[in-house]
């Protein structure tokens, strides 16, 4: 059965959702719940991710994520295919956790309240559920970005971004007042009728005016004809690694032949290892291959 295509350019926004396979949790307790945070992290540092908002419900997750290097398929096979084997690891389990293809809706990020109205689904999430009682604030549930939102920046995580939506919303500051306005306005859009923007966020495929509606279709069709798309505007995980790898030799005052003259074991190759692995997506082979320490099980074993 032919899959749907996915689109990939710099700078696009996507909203993401997946649900546990069967309609089942994917998430048993809050280790799990914080594990999935973690990795989130993980994947935002290796991929240069930025997070928009997020929201973690009991049998799915939403995610609203940018890509700075057109890397949507790269960072998610890698991000759920990682919680799924720690998942799985702890649990003692075997198999898919999640549900078939994860659904990514494509966002205009241009300002014109977009990229805001989808993060309001998404933060929203837990109060039409019923997850959050009608006199409690939305901030109380703790598996949402919107109670990071309302923290001061050095207490949010690195990867989450808050300046596009509060600028969206005319909000010019992240101080202790605008922070209190953004709560304002949520708490009052809990109680009211849902916009009909939010049906469109939950069925379409795009989220935007006609005119990028246009030319993310034109997009599409020249994925569909030509094999690598968007090669040449893009830079690729081998790519960024490449450049990491020239950087450490630099720093070590290496040229590119002493990899090999070097014992497999230099703590030297082993920082340049560490950090491949840390901020890449690249496999174990293509670190010990290109850093020349040897087989896959021996980096394993000296990364610890």
């Amino acid at each position: 059965m032919a899959r749907k295509l996915r689109v990939e350019y710099e700078g696009a926004i996507y909203h993401v959702m997946n649900r546990g396979d069967r309609q089942e949790s994917i998430y048993l307790d809050e280790k799990d719940a914080k594990e999935f945070v973690k990795t989130l992290g993980e994947v935002c540092q290796r991929a240069e991710w930025q997070v928009h908002a997020y929201c973690l419900m009991n049998n799915h997750f939403h995610l609203v994520v940018e890509t700075p290097n057109a890397n949507l398929v790269a960072g998610m096979k890698w991000f759920l295919g990682t919680y799924t084997s720690r998942f799985n690891r702890r649990h003692r389990c075997f198999g898919h956790l999640f549900s078939g293809r994860y659904k990514s809706l494509i966002v205009d990020g241009s300002g014109n309240e977009y990229l805001r109205t989808v993060c309001s689904y998404v933060h929203l999430n837990p109060s039409r559920a019923g997850l959050v009682a009608k006199k409690e604030p939305l901030k109380f549930y703790p598996w949402s970005s919107f109670g990071e939102y309302l923290k001061v920046p050095r207490q949010r995580a690195p990867w989450l971004r808050v300046d596009r939506v509060f600028g969206d919303l005319g909000i010019l500051k992240d101080s202790t007042s605008g922070r209190r306005r953004y709560e304002t306005k949520m708490e009052a859009q809990r109680f009211e009728a849902e916009p009909e923007a939010f049906g469109k966020v939950r069925r379409g495929w795009c989220h935007g005016p006609e005119t990028f509606r246009k030319q993310i279709l034109e997009e599409m069709a020249e994925k569909a004809t030509v094999h690598h798309y968007g090669e040449e505007r893009r830079e690729s995980a081998e790519v960024k690694a490449k450049r990491i790898l020239a950087r450490e030799l630099k720093r070590l005052k290496w040229r590119g032949e002493d990899l090999g003259n070097e014992a497999k074991g230099h703590q030297g190759k082993i920082e340049i290892a560490r950090r491949l692995r840390q901020e890449t997506m690249m496999t174990v082979s293509w670190i010990a291959e290109h850093t020349k320490m040897g087989s896959e099980a021996n980096v394993r074993k000296l990364l610890g």
